[in-house]
């Protein structure tokens, strides 16, 4: 069986979302990254980076989320679409978008203006500047598209999670009105609410008001 070591983060949560809608079996193990079980030495053989998520699939180990995600789509056949195809490009270019900006910059908002507000009036302004540009970006991408993609794919569920903490990063969705209508329609969905709790229930889905 599929192992999942995970917390709940976003990064943490967009593995568990694939694993329910993708209906793989797995165990989900808390990783505790509150009280540094990141940097016990069994889950450092795992994933050397310190970080979750990793997951072992039998003899195969793999940490990075983004890389969870290609390796799952690639077991299943299900959420990226076929190599080589225009479809499958633009998938892979808003997985890059989001690990390469909306997760860390966002990241990097709600860390000042959630968890540290007050602290540095300059990072505070700097990040969250960005995250709203980059929540621009993907409205104006959503516009008239249920997707990211053509379909449903591993790019929905890297991005979505990270805007599951708009109150953190002190965004009004309704300012993005193309993102909530995706972001409400990916939450009403089984899969996404079962992945949500992994790997332990720390409150349902938030949404907009």
């Amino acid at each position: 069986m599929i192992k999942l070591y995970s917390w709940t983060t976003p990064n943490g949560r967009k593995v568990s979302i694939a694993l329910e809608e993708m209906g793989l079996e797995y165990e989900s193990i808390a990783v505790d990254i509150t009280n540094d079980q990141q940097f016990a030495p069994d889950f450092l053989k795992i994933s050397p980076n310190n970080k979750i998520p990793a997951l072992v699939d039998g003899e195969q180990a793999i940490f990075e989320s983004g890389a969870i995600l290609l390796y799952l789509a690639h077991k299943t056949g299900k959420f990226l679409p076929p190599v080589g195809t225009p479809a499958h490009w633009e998938v892979m270019q808003w997985l890059m978008w989001q690990m390469g900006g909306f997760g860390p910059m966002v990241g990097q908002a709600h860390h000042f203006l959630h968890y540290n507000p007050g602290k540095l009036q300059y990072a505070e302004e700097r990040y969250h500047t960005e995250t709203k540009r980059l929540y621009g970006v993907l409205n104006k991408h959503l516009g008239g598209r249920d997707f990211v993609g053509q379909d449903l794919s591993i790019a929905d569920f890297a991005i979505w999670p990270w805007a599951a903490r708009f109150d953190y990063h002190k965004v009004d969705l309704n300012d993005f009105p193309n993102v909530k209508r995706w972001y409400l329609a990916l939450a009403a969905r089984p899969g996404f609410q079962r992945g949500y709790v992994q790997p332990i229930d720390v409150g349902s889905i938030p949404l907009p008001i």
